[in-house]
């Protein structure tokens, strides 16, 4: 199918007339047709041309799927790409510097990591490590040429983030432990555990839980003294950095979409933290389709049932859950409508 892309602004020009849209110039800088996918993407120069494409509540967009008869369209902003370029190339260069330090035993999961970037900064609007990884074919069976005794701890809780970072080290060849700081279950209920012991068991990951106690948190939340998720963030890190240091672990990961460029790989005491899909400047769409391929069940809301109970005593913590999905919506991780939906559930509890 020859895809033109003049004839795609005025279809979308006559689609918002059509839908009875307000008037705008519609701005397209690229498309790209994937025939093997019938997927369309369209880049335009900046935010506001790609709202103009999209159109109020997806309407304009969803039309101009339906008239080209494509399965699916993803409208992307080149300044977002130009960003997550920056990034990326951030995190290259702070890679680099770990990998010509010649700190660790066997380098050649750090290599492989570097060879994944390399090829997502290539594409970084539309990558796809079920391609990249051959999965679509052989879903689970990549193996690598790492030795087995050397291992890197995942932190595992069982959301799609931290399973999508597990997966990739994986497939890395990592040969990671997954390791899951286990509070009881109001902070880790039932389902995130069949999420961790399901993908743990799918891709022959060993699997530990660390308990941990959180009374003093869990009885000061529900005094309203303070929003838990900046308390229980710290205590899991110390428990994960604690057990790393006393089983010697060289490389700790975590599924942290925040902290991207400089901040995405850091080194303290001895052991590297990388922040996985941060360094790869991976959105959440791109690490649902892998966490879900691999059989991870999508988790309603946010956050966990402690923090469900406690906005819905105290709703005024809400704000503090929404500024999270903010920054994550700022940082490029979460598109409008996912950040959206996420904000919607905190506001449930207020009357």
């Amino acid at each position: 199918m020859e895809i033109i892309k003049e004839e795609i602004q005025k279809k979308i020009e006559d689609l918002r007339k059509e839908i009875g849209h307000e008037e705008a110039e519609v701005n397209i800088k690229e498309i790209i047709y994937i025939p093997a996918e019938e997927k369309l993407i369209i880049i335009t120069p900046d935010r506001p041309d790609k709202s103009a494409v999209i159109g109020k509540g997806g309407w304009v967009v969803g039309r101009l799927k339906e008239s080209l008869g494509v399965k699916n369209i993803h409208v992307a902003a080149y300044v977002d790409i130009m960003v997550k370029e920056y990034r990326m190339k951030l995190a290259l260069k702070k890679l680099n510097t770990y990998l010509s330090m010649d700190i660790l035993e066997d380098p050649l999961p750090l290599h492989n990591f570097k060879k994944l970037l390399l090829k997502k900064m290539e594409n970084p609007y539309d990558f796809n490590f079920l391609d990249y990884f051959d999965l679509k074919d052989h879903p689970h069976n990549y193996s690598s040429d790492i030795k087995k005794n050397q291992h890197t701890l995942v932190a595992l809780s069982g959301g799609v983030d931290s399973s999508f970072s597990l997966i990739i080290a994986h497939l890395l060849g990592f040969n990671p432990l997954a390791l899951t700081v286990d509070p009881g279950s109001i902070v880790l209920p039932k389902h995130f555990k069949n999420n961790i012991e399901s993908l743990c068991h799918l891709l022959k990951v060993p699997q530990v839980y660390v308990p941990a106690d959180f009374t003093g948190i869990i009885q000061d939340s529900f005094q309203g003294r303070f929003h838990p998720c900046g308390p229980c963030s710290k205590k899991v890190h110390e428990k994960i950095f604690d057990y790393a240091h006393k089983n010697n672990f060289k490389i700790v990961i975590f599924g942290d979409l925040l902290s991207t460029g400089c901040q995405s790989i850091l080194s303290s005491e001895g052991i590297i933290r990388i922040n996985l899909p941060a360094l790869l400047g991976v959105s959440k769409q791109e690490l649902k389709r892998v966490s879900y391929h691999f059989g991870v069940k999508k988790v309603a809301g946010f956050g966990c049932p402690l923090l469900g109970e406690v906005e819905k005593k105290f709703p005024h913590m809400s704000r503090y859950s929404i500024q999270r999905v903010l920054r994550e919506t700022r940082s490029g991780a979460l598109e409008p409508g996912e950040a959206l939906e996420l904000i919607w559930s905190s506001f449930k509890h207020f009357k």
